[in-house]
């Protein structure tokens, strides 16, 4: 059986111990904060071990050494072990209001680093290397931790915990790695436009066009999960072709995409309020891929 590693780095307060406590739940071996110098020995001493399953949590605090993540993850790759990437993603807003009510100190905070980044400087230590420390505004070190972080989040799946509850995000995180790791997970998720895209996902597709269940006597309370809402939506013919021609797009390209080694694609689906006509075609769309790929469902703004 190959050995699983899960990566999960992303943003400071995005909620990356709550991720590695869900990864625990399910058996994993979980590290917090393993420096990245330490990854191939620490991997290679966990497979002596017969240690399954692993999973680590990096951030910014592991300073100049991320840039050696991309390779090690390669070589890791070459040993036959699945690997998975998650990045938790988080909107600075949501960030400095968590900071605000945990009172804690951003990691950056007393780095003065500004103005170096794009200049030849890409970890803290070679921006650091002709500056004296100085306090820095919560905003600037969470902007600042973006860009140290970009390489990582481009490699990974994302996931916006910026409107999830902690057991929200459990349960998501139960959810994809739950599924088989050697095979490409398709997720669909339902949103609201109002509430904003969801950062993570790979294609986003805008229904507010289809006739809308809101405005009909007897379902403005109920959602797409219900069946009075199901059936007002099956009887109109313009929703029926959003679900096909969704369903052929997503069909022609998912081969190319397993074939790119992607772990997960996330298909978004919104419309106004989140709560039926996108509910309803993701519920379609799951069932429908159900049966050739590997594949989750989520509704946004019903989850929370």
């Amino acid at each position: 059986m190959k050995s699983e590693l899960v990566l999960i780095t992303g943003m400071s307060g995005s909620g990356k111990s709550v991720a590695l406590n869900a990864l625990e739940d399910l058996g994993f071996y979980c590290v917090d904060n393993l420096p990245p110098e330490l990854l191939l020995s620490f991997v290679d001493l966990e497979n002596k071990l017969k240690t399954e399953k692993v999973a680590i949590a990096m951030d910014v605090r592991s300073r100049g050494a991320l840039h050696l993540v991309p390779a090690q993850l390669e070589e890791l790759r070459a040993r036959n072990i699945n690997i998975r990437l998650l990045f938790l993603e988080c909107n600075t807003d949501t960030l400095v209001h968590r900071y605000s009510e945990t009172r804690r100190r951003h990691p950056l905070s007393q780095q003065n680093l500004e103005n170096q980044i794009g200049q030849g400087a890409n970890t803290v230590d070679q921006i650091n290397k002709n500056n004296n420390p100085s306090i820095r505004n919560l905003s600037e070190s969470i902007e600042l931790e973006r860009k140290l972080m970009a390489d990582l989040r481009e490699m990974s799946h994302i996931i916006d915990t910026s409107l999830l509850r902690r057991s929200k995000l459990q349960s998501y995180i139960h959810s994809l790695i739950g599924a088989p790791a050697a095979a490409l997970t398709l997720m669909f998720e339902s949103f609201a436009f109002k509430r904003g895209i969801p950062v993570h996902a790979d294609y986003v597709f805008d229904v507010r066009m289809l006739p809308n269940p809101h405005y009909e006597p007897g379902l403005k309370e109920l959602t797409g999960l219900d069946s009075e809402v199901s059936n007002w939506l099956d009887q109109h013919p313009n929703v029926q072709a959003m679900g096909e021609q969704i369903s052929e797009f997503v069909s022609n390209w998912l081969p190319a995409l397993d074939e790119d080694h992607r772990s997960y694609v996330t298909v978004a689906i919104g419309c106004t309020g989140g709560q039926h006509r996108s509910v309803y075609l993701v519920e379609k769309l799951a069932q429908r891929f159900s049966a050739n790929w590997v594949t989750l469902k989520r509704h946004r703004e019903l989850d929370d």
